[in-house]
Parts: structure tokens; C-alpha cells; sequence
């Protein structure tokens, strides 16, 4: 990213009015700024060390009005109306937020997958060996962003011992400590207080949209794996809900506008939320799926809302049952997944552990910790010479 920017900071040309700042770029394209928001972001009012802001937005002239604008030293150079300071905004950092989020932080550009089952888990996806993300920042970082873009990366040679998955997510995230605990084996037990400790098999959900905050990452560690059954179901929510958008809008419209409740209790907790199925942006972008049959409690719909809204949701439901949109992974040993878990729905096939024992253990992750993993690792890479 800071090659782009750089390349795109050889600017030809600048020019403003009053009200705005206009740079013509070398490689190409015109980008503008307008006056107060350049006068919101001057260097100077940020703290040097911590970069946090110094002034308030009341702080700032009502109207700031550019008198002048000059390139110096691959800066631009700005003179305000009634200011003795002037400001130095330097090119490329104004080409990075020309950019926007894409440029400055790629981890944010998620890439969708509908059609799941047209995809190799082990070809289409990141993959890389733990050793290889502890001795190599570079492919750490590649992994990283791939893991946030596609929402599913994958990890082998994770030492087939219990809690090893702590020392592999201290590479990834924070982990997040839950009523399960830290770490959670999947396995079967007698009188399961949760169906995945059983041997059934799973249809795509997503986890705990109960909790306060939904889980962002989940990992999954092979400890012990089945050669009849327990295969790994994947899905892309986020491009699921848009295919439904545009197949069905107003169900679509339905689902992203009515809340849905979630519980669950055990011995140790009773947890409640409520939130829509498909969870959308300010701008209208689908940013989560909260998908689980297993824990949706009765509906506050009335009995006239009722009939639409099961048909949107028989349909959304019927979506993830269907094979096209399934990828498909039989984890080895000693293989360990990480997926986002408010955009990748997960699943699995049922199993028999009475003839074949199958033991995963999983936790949880933060999804601010996954994203500033990622940004502080660029950052340092950026640094060094």
C-alpha cells in the first residue's frame, strides 16, 4: 500500500478555491478535499506521540477558506484566509485517504464467495504452517489480511495438543474468554448442554448471536479427527444475503429490519440479545449474518407480520441448505481453521465417536484484535528499512 501511495503522491498539479483543494494526480485521476475538512486534519493539532486530536471540532473557524496552495517538497502547502499558520499536508498521505479504507487498511475490503462448492478449501484459501507465521512477519501479515478479506484462513502443523491453539491465536488475535472458558472441546459427551458436544450433525450457523458482543473470529483446532464424517461446512453469509437482495429485496428488506431473539442457558449462564438476521452498514452494506436455528427464540411478530416474515426467513434458510453455496473440508490432524464468524457460517456432518472418538478444541477472537493484529504488523513492516 505505502508503494501505491507513493507512486499516486507524484502529483502534477494543484489548485484551490476557496472552499476546496483540487490534485491532479501523475498516474492519473483527480482528487478533491474540501477546505474544512483539510482544516479539521492539520498536522499540527494532533499530539505528536499518540496522534490523537488536540482540538474539538467547535475548536475550528465556522467557514476556513483556502487563500492559497503550492506543492513543496512532496507536500502541499496550504495558506488559510485570516490564519498566520499555514498547513503542510504531505501527497502521499492524501492520496492514502483519497483511497479511502481500501487503501489505507486492505484488510477491510472483505472479497465474497457465493458459490462454495465451486471452491478448493486447500487452492482458493490462505493457508500457511504455524512455524511459518511465528518465523515470518511478511507471511503472517499476507495471511492476515487474506484471513479478513475472505473471512476463512487455515493453519497446519499445530502441535496435536490440548490448548496449543492458545499459542497459534496469540499470532492472530486476542483471544476472548467466555462461559465456555478460553478454549472449548467440541466433542460428545452425555446430555449435551450444547448440540455441537454431540454427534449430530450441524447445519450452517453462525455462533453465539446471544452474546454481547457477537463473537468476531472463531477458531477450530483438529485434536482428533473422524474418517467417517465430521466434515467441516463452510458458507459466505455476507455474499449469500446480498444474492438474496437481489433475488428477493423485500424479504431481504425483512430480515435486515426485524429483530430477531437469541438465547441461551446452561448451568452457568442465561444469555439474551436481539439483533436482525442480516445486520447492515449506515451506507446499506451487509457487514454481518447472525444465523442459528438452535438458539432463535420465540419471534415478537404479530400475527399479521408473521407470514411474510417466516417466508423470508424460510428463504434465507432454504439458501443454506443448498449445496452450490457449501464449501466442503475434511480438516487432518493437527489442522487448525480461523473464520469470521459474523460473515462465515459454519457446519458439519454427523459422526459417530462411539466407533471413531473426534476431538476439536476452539475459541474465540475479538474482531478489533484480528484487525489491529494485522495494521500494527503493516506498520512495522512499513518501518523497517
Amino acid at each position: 500500500m505505502a508503494d501505491t501511495a507513493a507512486m499516486a503522491a507524484r502529483s502534477t498539479r494543484v489548485s484551490a478555491t476557496p472552499a476546496k483543494l483540487t490534485v491532479e494526480w501523475a498516474a492519473g485521476g483527480v482528487s478533491e478535499f474540501a477546505s474544512l475538512w483539510l482544516r479539521d486534519n492539520v498536522p499540527e493539532d494532533r499530539d505528536p506521540h499518540s496522534n490523537q486530536r488536540l482540538i474539538d471540532v467547535v475548536d475550528l473557524p465556522d467557514d476556513p477558506r483556502i487563500r492559497a496552495a503550492r506543492t513543496e517538497n512532496g507536500s502541499v502547502c496550504i495558506e488559510w484566509e485570516g490564519e498566520a499558520r499555514p498547513a503542510r499536508f504531505a501527497l502521499e498521505w492524501l492520496a492514502a485517504q483519497s483511497a479511502g479504507g481500501a487503501g489505507l487498511r486492505p484488510e477491510r475490503t472483505a472479497r465474497r464467495w457465493l458459490e462454495g462448492a465451486r471452491l478448493d478449501a486447500r487452492r482458493d484459501f490462505a493457508w500457511a504452517e504455524l512455524a511459518t507465521l511465528r518465523a515470518e512477519p511478511r507471511a503472517r501479515l499476507a495471511w492476515l489480511t487474506r484471513l479478513a478479506q475472505d473471512g476463512l484462513a487455515f493453519l497446519s502443523a499445530v502441535p496435536c495438543e490440548s490448548n496449543a491453539i492458545l499459542a497459534a491465536m496469540a499470532l492472530v488475535g486476542r483471544v476472548a474468554e467466555t462461559n465456555y472458558g478460553k478454549v472449548f472441546d467440541v466433542r460428545s459427551v452425555p446430555q449435551p448442554e450444547n448440540l455441537a458436544y454431540s454427534d449430530l450433525g450441524l447445519g450452517l450457523h453462525t455462533d453465539n448471536p446471544y452474546r454481547e458482543p457477537v463473537p468476531g473470529f472463531q477458531a477450530l483446532h483438529a485434536l482428533v479427527t473422524s474418517p467417517e464424517g465430521g466434515a467441516s461446512l463452510f458458507a459466505d453469509g455476507c455474499a449469500l444475503a446480498e444474492h438474496l437482495r437481489a433475488v428477493a429485496p423485500g424479504e431481504f428488506r425483512l430480515l435486515t429490519s426485524t429483530p430477531v431473539p437469541f438465547h441461551y442457558r446452561s448451568a452457568d449462564a442465561d444469555l439474551y440479545a436481539e439483533r436482525p438476521l442480516i445486520q447492515l452498514s449506515c451506507t446499506g452494506e451487509v457487514t454481518a449474518v447472525h444465523y442459528n436455528n438452535r438458539s432463535i427464540a420465540p419471534l415478537a411478530v404479530g400475527a399479521q407480520a408473521a407470514p411474510a416474515f417466516y417466508t423470508a426467513y424460510r428463504r434465507f434458510a432454504a439458501l443454506l441448505r443448498e449445496a452450490r453455496f457449501q464449501l466442503v473440508l475434511k480438516l487432518a490432524d493437527a489442522e487448525l481453521v480461523v473464520f469470521d464468524n459474523q460473515r462465515v457460517l459454519h457446519g458439519r456432518t454427523a459422526f459417530t465417536s462411539a466407533r471413531h472418538p473426534r476431538h476439536l478444541q476452539g475459541c474465540y477472537l475479538t474482531r478489533d484484535s484480528v484487525l489491529s493484529e494485522a495494521g500494527l504488523l503493516r506498520r512495522r513492516l512499513a518501518a523497517t528499512p
